[in-house]
């Protein structure tokens, strides 16, 4: 085989058995794809990196141990060049921007790997980048969206856990006047009609993981 014609060698990382499986199954059929190495947590997925150094990893968000997006950071940095690909069944699109950010090259939903994933992987190894449509529209939709900030977030997931007012500024050594403001604030840069809705909004749109 020429340079050009080389078998592009894959990582995938997932803490489901049946999904690397079936995603292994896919690339197999491809005479220029294989999986050279598998790993079912981000600590692992490091690990794995570092001895293999593969041209595309394939790399799920929520696993054990060390979630996908803090794996793409300590992947890439230290090696700024590594090509990723997420694969997720979350399109949300404030996960979508955090993976993107951390250095992504591709995000493809779980339920359309049949249909994306080969052209998504041999694109990120020509050096594009590859966002399903539906992710998209969903990021361009929320782009001009004032952005929750770290303690809105941590206010909100409070609130998903069922915390009163009172509760949560006891924990966060805050007054419930301040929570209260920061509540107030969530609902209406998430255009949530109360906080029942804004844990909904949150959990679709990636801001919260259950």
């Amino acid at each position: 085989m020429t340079k050009d014609s080389a078998v592009i060698r894959i990582l995938a990382v997932d803490d489901h058995p049946l999904l690397r499986a079936g995603v292994a199954a896919l690339i197999g059929t491809q005479p220029d794809l294989a999986i050279v190495g598998e790993a079912s947590s981000g600590r692992q997925a490091i690990e794995t990196f570092r001895m293999l150094r593969p041209d595309i990893t394939l790399m799920d968000l929520q696993m054990p141990d060390m979630d996908g997006i803090d794996a793409i950071l300590a992947i890439r940095g230290e090696f700024p060049n590594a090509r990723v690909i997420v694969l997720t069944t979350y399109e949300g699109d404030a996960l979508a921007y955090r993976a993107l950010k951390a250095g992504a090259r591709a995000y493809i939903l779980k339920s359309m790997v049949r249909k994306d994933l080969l052209t998504a992987i041999r694109s990120v190894h020509a050096g594009h980048k590859h966002i399903q449509s539906e992710v998209a529209v969903q990021l361009a939709d929320h782009a001009a969206d004032d952005p929750l900030t770290a303690r809105e977030v941590e206010v909100l997931i409070m609130i998903a856990e069922g915390n009163s007012n009172k509760i949560i500024a006891d924990r966060l050594y805050i007054t419930e006047h301040t929570v209260k403001g920061h509540v107030k604030s969530i609902l209406s840069k998430l255009g949530a009609s109360d906080r029942t809705h804004a844990v909904t909004l949150g959990l679709k749109r990636g801001i919260l993981q259950l």
